[in-house]
């Protein structure tokens, strides 16, 4: 039995999606531990595209359980419009292949509403929010009055929450943001609506997922966004509102520590970045939108352009250093063919001083200016490479230089967004 974890390693938007269902295989579970419905991981299966939101990846393939454990904060009305377009692709959802958390927290209108009002405040110093209600919804967790799955199917419990909510809520939206007020009797209705599509699914998961690591089964953790976007140990205030990090598997499932196997972490062969915050690595924006066009850099949920800069390694270590990291898995290597020039930061200059420490603090880290290793580029298409050997000697060396560097090995590269283009090492 083991617990592995897939991370991604920088901002997000690593490919976690395509290397989730790849590995997946392998696995009899698959747990999605925190975010919510601002993830977008994408998998390519022959001629078709699915971009899921909050159904773990692992549902592309038969006899695996799904789990949408206790740390996700669970847009209902879009859960269910993912179960039917999943459905539409001849994919059928049951009770044995997907299970949500009655204790997982739920959001509602009101923490959109909030959600997009309090961005729409910030003028120059706005967050880059989805504006899901994500944010919110983890506030109301922590603040003690949020509505867990299990709430939906008891009216009294439900309706009490509501009007306590709406209390607070209509007096900061009408006071502080100009806003409507909210019914309750609306509010109801949308967390009633599909209730009885979804009560089959809805388990105490803590339970389920400890008996199957008894049984001797193999679970895949998959994590949203990524290490530097981390409530704790990101780059404040630019980062979501959970922990995508090692420890928000253990309080984000209910799983105690001593299964954990494997932590591999998903890196572009670059890095990117959505929305705003510092980005020490950043292209000129010449080489970005080149970038950017041949990687498709543009947010699966939000369909933003993305930020583009070169491999940072200074927060790539930090990352390693983080979530404990046994693995790497290199993504979009591909992307960089045709370039004559690679660059890699190696280290920032801070303040007139040279440092290999990743400043997490934003206002910090935005006074750090990247030193920069070049490497040679290569011409080769790598989309059609078939194995890690026949790769060019140029794209070994960057890979090799990666492992030296953090001091964990890489197990799998990517060569383009199919399931048989990822290379084992």
């Amino acid at each position: 039995m083991a617990a592995d974890i897939i991370i991604g390693a920088q901002w997000g938007d690593e490919g976690k999606g395509k290397i989730v269902d790849t590995l997946s295989e392998k696995y009899d579970a698959v747990v999605r531990y925190q975010g919510g419905a601002n993830a977008g991981h994408t998998v390519v299966i022959g001629d078709k595209k699915f971009v899921l939101h909050l159904l773990p990846t692992g549902i592309f393939h038969k006899n695996k359980i799904n789990i949408i454990a206790n740390g996700v904060v669970v847009d209902i009305d879009e859960l269910v419009k993912e179960i039917d377009l999943i459905e539409k692709a001849g994919i059928r959802i049951t009770p044995s292949n997907l299970m949500i958390s009655e204790n997982a927290s739920v959001v509602a209108k009101y923490h959109k509403i909030l959600d997009t009002a309090k961005e729409g405040r910030k003028n120059d110093k706005k967050i880059g929010t989805t504006g899901r209600g994500i944010g919110p919804t983890y506030v109301d967790k922590y603040a003690r009055i949020g509505i867990k799955v299990k709430d939906i199917f008891d009216d009294k419990v439900l309706i009490e929450k509501i009007k306590e909510n709406l209390y607070e809520k209509n007096f900061i939206l009408k006071n502080l943001y100009g806003e409507k007020e909210i019914n309750e009797e609306e509010i109801f209705n949308e967390l009633i609506k599909h209730r009885k599509r979804i009560k089959p699914f809805v388990k105490n998961t803590i339970y389920e997922l400890n008996n199957l690591l008894l049984k001797g089964k193999n679970i895949l953790f998959e994590g949203a966004q990524g290490a530097l976007l981390d409530i704790d140990f990101g780059t404040y205030p630019y980062v979501t509102s959970s922990n995508p990090t090692v420890g928000g598997v253990l309080t984000g499932s209910g799983i105690s520590f001593k299964y954990i196997k494997k932590v591999y972490g998903i890196c572009k062969a670059y890095q990117t970045r959505v929305g705003n915050g510092p980005f020490p690595s950043e292209m000129e924006s010449g080489i970005a939108e080149e970038i950017r066009q041949k990687g498709g850099e543009f947010g699966a949920t939000t369909g933003r352009p993305r930020r583009c800069g070169w491999l940072d390694l200074v927060s790539l270590k930090y990352s390693c250093i983080l979530n404990g990291l046994t693995d790497l898995i290199i993504t979009k290597i591909d992307v960089l063919s045709g370039l004559d020039k690679i660059k890699v930061v190696t280290d920032y200059n801070y303040n007139g001083e040279k440092i290999k420490k990743f400043l997490a603090d934003a206002n910090e880290l935005a006074k750090c200016k990247p030193v920069f290793k070049i490497f040679p580029g290569w011409n080769k298409d790598l989309s059609s490479v078939k194995k890690y050997a026949d790769m060019p000697v140029y794209v070994k060396k960057y890979i090799e230089f990666i492992e030296k560097y953090t001091g964990v090995k890489v197990s799998y590269v990517s060569v383009g967004p199919e399931r048989r283009q990822i290379l084992k090492k």
